[in-house]
């Protein structure tokens, strides 16, 4: 086993992991970025877990989506077995730690994440993982979640073995392996586009009045439209296209067939919440938002993905958030998962 201690760890989409790499070297003058899987970066030295994720949060870093730090790495041929993994998992934390983590590592309840970064690289999936590293923390009398603890083993499979890894959840960013968010179809589902907004609901509660209000541009079919109404808003869908009928039955939803603009011209209406899925270049589509602060009550909220595409996603995202912070406060902007070639951010009306 090879041991390389307190170096942070970070994952982010295959596709985007170039501008992750980027931005955090941007951000934390940090020095050389490793490439260890498809999603899954180290950095070579500098910030601790906890800096680079604060960084995540205020700055923002809007690639990253999960942290770790690494403890050791399990290569191969012992990384071809799971139970040599997991046995090598209690060993490497029942021994020295980085000092940052060394009460964290002590902890008697542990959350195990467990992925596969580099398909294809290993004879087992991440579930038999999960379940050899439990049982042999389990015999050394921890309780063991797959989230819900305050400390996070990770042991993510790469094509050279297994990285072990160990981090507060408080500076994970994500309580999902890797940060790779796996939600289910619901049966009412309309579109998949709902998964992002669960999905950033889950990674920011945002504080929604009972029986506020929410304008959804672009709405139809109606995705985020379901899901804001499953939050008790009354909704005010704006699209000249049409709804899934089971929307367009809900004296809740006001399904107001035009654009945006028009909507804009002719609304008297003042709303807690708006939120934007339209496919609309990102610079255009914060313009969108800035217009509708005069819609909206103090306070108010609004989500906004910025379909960034892959040509200088970075100095697009900049771009974008200077704009809105003429009118709103950026609380949250990250490339969930999600996401595809695009970024969702959260604000509020200053």
């Amino acid at each position: 086993m090879n041991h390389d201690s307190g170096r942070v760890v970070f994952s982010a989409d295959e596709e985007s992991f170039g501008a992750a790499a980027r931005e955090l070297q941007r951000t934390l003058q940090s020095p050389a970025v490793e490439r260890i899987g498809p999603d899954l970066g180290v950095l070579s030295a500098g910030p601790t877990a906890a800096e680079v994720a604060a960084a995540c949060r205020t700055r923002p870093v809007v690639f990253v989506r999960h942290l770790t730090v690494e403890l050791a790495r399990v290569p191969r041929p012992d990384a071809d077995d799971p139970d040599r993994v997991a046995d090598q998992v209690r060993a490497v934390l029942d021994g020295p730690l980085p000092d940052e983590l060394a009460d964290a590592g002590r902890a008697d309840e542990l959350a195990v994440q467990a992925w596969i970064s580099e398909p294809d690289t290993a004879g087992y999936g991440s579930r038999q993982l999960f379940d050899a590293v439990a049982a042999a923390l389990r015999d050394d009398g921890r309780t063991v979640r797959r989230a819900g603890a305050d400390t996070v083993v990770s042991c993510a499979v790469t094509r050279d073995g297994v990285l072990i890894g160990l981090n507060r959840a408080a500076d994970s960013l994500s309580d999902w392996p890797g940060g790779r968010v796996r939600l289910s179809r619901g049966p009412d589902q309309v579109s998949r586009a709902e998964f992002k907004l669960e999905e950033l609901f889950q990674a920011y509660p945002v504080p929604l009045p009972d029986r506020g209000r929410a304008v959804d541009l672009g709405a139809a079919p109606g995705g985020w439209t379901r899901i804001l109404r499953e939050r008790g808003l009354d909704v005010w869908a704006i699209d000249p296209g049409a709804l899934a009928e089971t929307l367009t039955a809900d004296p809740r939803v006001h399904h107001v067939a035009t654009t945006v603009g028009e909507f804009f011209r002719s609304n008297r209406t003042r709303f807690d919440l708006a939120v934007n899925d339209l496919r609309m270049e990102p610079r255009l589509s914060t313009r969108v938002m800035l217009d509708a602060a005069g819609q909206l009550r103090p306070g108010a909220h609004i989500v906004l993905t910025l379909k960034t595409g892959s040509r200088r996603p970075l100095d697009t995202v900049r771009d974008c958030l200077r704009l809105l912070r003429e009118r709103y406060q950026v609380l949250f902007a990250r490339q969930l998962y999600h996401n595809r070639k695009e970024v969702t951010v959260l604000a509020r009306l200053r």
